[in-house]
């Protein structure tokens, strides 16, 4: 709908009855007198939206682009403090693997002790039995008996 249409449904109409005789209203010269100061000041109201549309648009970018270098310079000193982030995470592990490998060491150890005190006690027997069994095969247990 144009402005003129949206307009023409507000023009004053005759009181009804019979036609008044006179001089026609000049109904363009009252309309624009009418919204000429309005749509003037309506035009300087969108010029003054668009510089601070420009304006708005100017700092998101400018913002846009500080955000990019922050991002950026945050990237660069996160993969700087990864190596001791990584280390710091597995600690804990290496720790518990030590505790670990030594508690497996120290069973070791014993299992391996009393397996020699075992056979320092078996071998006097042992030696015994290699020696009977040696002079057996070679006949000197006839001969010693």
């Amino acid at each position: 709908m144009s402005l003129r249409d949206f307009l023409e449904r507000f023009r004053p109409a005759g009181t009804p009855g019979a036609a008044a005789t006179g001089v026609p209203a000049d109904r363009t010269a009252e309309r624009a007198a009418e919204l000429g100061p309005a749509l003037t000041r309506l035009a300087d109201v969108q010029q003054e939206a668009a510089r601070i549309r420009a304006a708005a648009e100017q700092e998101a970018e400018a913002l846009r682009q500080n955000a990019a270098r922050e991002a950026a310079r945050m990237v660069d000193a996160a993969r700087e403090h990864a190596p001791e982030v990584r280390r710091q995470a597995a600690e804990p592990f290496l720790r518990e693997a030590r505790q670990e490998a030594d508690a497996l060491r120290a069973a070791g150890d014993r299992t391996a002790s009393a397996i020699r005190e075992r056979a320092l006690e078996r071998m006097p027997h042992l030696v015994d039995l290699a020696v009977a069994d040696g002079l057996r095969l070679t006949g000197r247990e006839r001969e010693e008996s």
